[in-house]
């Protein structure tokens, strides 16, 4: 097509020129030359500006054929944007398309999905937007999500910036009904808000926990009577079954343990709110410090670094538990003569107690895994120190009751490093100290 406008336009100079010629020769044989070139000027520019006229109105019309018929410059230009018309018009059908077909998968979706602009405004949302989160359309497109989902909740996590999943978030439009909010970003400042119904899950992980809460309360008294029963036998008494004495014994005390696992875990996922105490950390760091002595007998080395002297705002009986956990792992799985550092430091971002051991460290593969209901890395291992894979399940509840999350780094043959990671807002500045007169 380019290669035909340029021809168009050379052809319009030779016609130019010949005409000049013409002009000239009759100039020169009526001895007005200048009058003749003049006068097809004229012409030339009157029939330019007559075809450059049909030009413009073609434009403005918008049609997408061509007006102009034969050759020439004009009808070349009009061919040209003619093709590139058709070719625009095409892609934008396409596109169209498939907005449309997004669209109507976005309308079909059980989810819930809200457009949003920077300001968190409403651009559009489907059908299942008005069911789950109680929407109404026209009227709410434009509007501000924090004025139409007025859910306190959901209110702080948006202004929050929405980083982390909103789970079991009742619904604005039905409250038996339960949410799980997710806004992922895009184009820009622009976000979708994504609400599901997880109620269904929610009264199977419900039913869950009471099967696990009810079989584990069964389970304790007729533990605690075998374990009675078996504490009144003297194995001196009975010296030929006091092997199998010991291991009676050894085993009831590892499922009472087992149960009560169980039941702390069943307390910690029912419970949605903790109180908000100080949790004093050099005392705590002591506190573990003894205990972790006192179940190493002496065969490793335990430190404590207390490298800031902030404390921790949440529950002191749930912490204490989790770290208590996380000492006693760190106990077990060192070889005897090895280091644990408990370590407690803040920074801007915020807190972090670590348990750090010199043990057989954790393949990677493992790591993340750990925190899985009774999930062993060594079954042997853990069944001979008395483990009962429930310990990290525990710490990882209390960490998220208190908005926090469980780091782990582990090399093999150096050791490992168990990291409990608080924001900034859960630190307290130390008490002062009243000196009395």
């Amino acid at each position: 097509m380019t290669s035909r406008l340029s021809r168009a336009w050379r052809n319009g100079i030779w016609r130019l020129a010949l005409a000049s010629a013409v002009a000239l020769a009759i100039g020169w044989w009526l001895h007005a030359i200048a009058a003749c070139l003049l006068a097809v000027a004229a012409i030339w520019l009157s029939l330019g500006a007559y075809r450059l006229r049909g030009f413009a109105r073609w434009l403005e019309s918008g049609r997408r054929r061509p007006d102009a018929r034969g050759s020439g410059l004009r009808a070349e230009l009009e061919h040209l944007i003619s093709s590139r018309r058709r070719a625009s018009f095409d892609e934008k059908r396409h596109l169209v398309g498939l907005l449309r077909a997004f669209r109507d998968a976005a309308a079909a979706l059980p989810d819930a999905v809200i457009a949003l602009d920077g300001d968190h405004r409403i651009q559009w949302f489907n059908a299942a937007a008005r069911h789950l989160l109680g929407l109404k359309y026209p009227e709410d497109v434009g509007g501000h999500v924090t004025n139409l989902l007025r859910a306190p909740r959901i209110v702080d996590w948006l202004r929050q910036g929405g980083i982390d999943p909103l789970n079991d978030q009742p619904s604005p439009g039905d409250e038996s009904l339960r949410l799980n909010l997710r806004l992922i970003r895009y184009a820009g400042d622009q976000c979708l808000l994504i609400a599901r119904d997880v109620s269904q899950l929610m009264r199977l992980e419900q039913v869950r926990r009471d099967f696990v809460a009810n079989v584990s309360h069964e389970l304790r008294t007729p533990l605690t009577v075998v374990h009675g029963y078996l504490d009144l036998i003297e194995p001196e008494q009975m010296q030929e079954y006091e092997p199998i004495l010991r291991e009676l014994r050894n085993q009831s005390r590892r499922m009472t343990q087992i149960v009560e696992d169980l039941l702390t875990l069943s307390r910690l996922e029912a419970q949605h709110e903790i109180p908000a105490e100080r949790v004093a950390m050099r005392p705590l760091l002591e506190a573990l410090r003894r205990e972790a002595v006192a179940l190493s007998q002496g065969q490793h080395a335990v430190s404590i670094e207390i490298r800031s002297p902030q404390d921790l705002r949440g529950s002191p009986k749930d912490l204490h538990s989790a770290f208590s956990n996380l000492v006693s792992n760190a106990v077990r799985y060192t070889p005897q003569g090895g280091r644990i550092t408990l370590r407690w430091e803040t920074d801007a971002l915020g807190g972090r107690l670590s348990v750090i051991d010199t043990g057989h460290g954790i393949p990677a593969q493992h790591l993340p895994r750990l925190t899985e209901r009774f999930y062993r890395v060594s079954t042997s291992r853990s069944r001979e120190t008395g483990g009962t894979g429930l310990g990290l399940s525990i710490v990882k509840h209390v960490l998220q009751l208190h908005q926090a999350r469980l780091e782990i780094t582990s090399e093999l043959g150096v050791g490992s490093v168990f990291s409990c990671v608080f924001g900034p807002e859960r630190l307290l500045e130390p008490q002062a100290v009243v000196a009395l007169s």
